[in-house]
């Protein structure tokens, strides 16, 4: 069935039914399949589970759509993230630990050979 509204020719296809829905971003939490997978075993394009996903998730006030292989994925990406952190800040302390050593070494009094801990200098002694 062909549609023209507002002069674009649309075709009338009918949205998926709310139970169909409902049984995918089930299949989604409840499996370790990626939403790729779900959706080529449901015969759907790949962005559907993703819009119902988030559909569902506002609905429910965040449900348990992080289940075990989606929490697992989460803390991986959290841990890369935080390992990279973790190198960045290192990099910077060894560029800060650098530069201070290089800037006090201007700043350190010289020691001169006239001058030593244990003697004064000799005009020092003579007044």
């Amino acid at each position: 069935m062909i549609m023209v509204l507002a002069g674009r020719t649309t075709t009338g296809r009918k949205p998926y039914p709310a139970e169909f829905r409902r049984d995918v971003v089930a299949v989604a939490w409840q499996d370790g399949q990626s939403r790729a997978q779900i959706a080529r075993a449901s015969g759907i394009l790949e962005s559907r589970p993703n819009r119902w996903l988030k559909a569902a998730n506002q609905h429910d006030g965040q449900p348990a759509a992080t289940s075990a292989p989606a929490a697992g994925a989460d803390l991986e990406a959290e841990n890369r993230e935080l390992r990279r952190r973790i190198q960045q800040l290192e990099q910077e302390n060894d560029i800060l630990r650098r530069a201070t050593a290089y800037f006090t070494r201007d700043v350190l009094p010289r020691r001169s050979p006239r001058w030593s801990v244990t003697s004064p200098p000799m005009e020092y002694l003579s007044r």
